[in-house]
């Protein structure tokens, strides 16, 4: 049997986040490599995989990181955060079964209930739960942003 991490479909992916192959040090020289917008590498599959557009808007709101940020702009400690952000949310999400948005339900036709804990994700207009301030919508890739303008900095 071979590797996972090395057959041809697979080898280009990083790596799962919740493993410790994700850490601050990959984060960051993953990120010194990228003019990107910061959401936009950590949605991308080939930096990290798994990381889908709510679990990017809510990781970058407890880091205290703008989703517009240019990756390459941020420092160590702020991809620490962003690491350890990453990790927690994922951790809370699978806790509550995930996130049950539109249509979707588990195999077992239940719902996940992570949307309900969310700081950012679709709320756009709504105050910061942290400073009340009104959590604003922008568009980077065709896909839909929140942040907290006060919060993420």
């Amino acid at each position: 049997t071979e590797d996972a991490n090395t057959h041809p479909l697979l080898a280009h992916l990083g790596p799962e986040p919740l493993t410790p192959a994700f850490d601050a040090a990959y984060l960051y020289a993953q990120c010194q490599r990228r003019s990107a917008a910061i959401k936009q590498v950590i949605m991308d599959a080939q930096t990290v995989v798994g990381v889908g557009n709510i679990y990017a808007s809510e990781s970058l709101f407890h880091a205290g990181i703008r989703p517009a940020t240019a990756a390459r702009r941020l420092s160590r400690p702020a991809c620490a955060r962003l690491v350890a952000a990453i990790k927690q949310v994922l951790t809370a999400a699978i806790a509550a079964g995930g996130s049950s948005l539109r249509d979707f339900v588990h195999s077992s036709g239940e719902l996940g209930y992570f949307q309900l804990q969310t700081k950012v994700y679709d709320r756009a207009g709504l105050p910061c739960k942290t400073c009340a301030t009104a959590i604003r919508r922008i568009v980077q890739g065709q896909r839909a942003s929140f942040y907290c303008p006060v919060c993420q900095r």
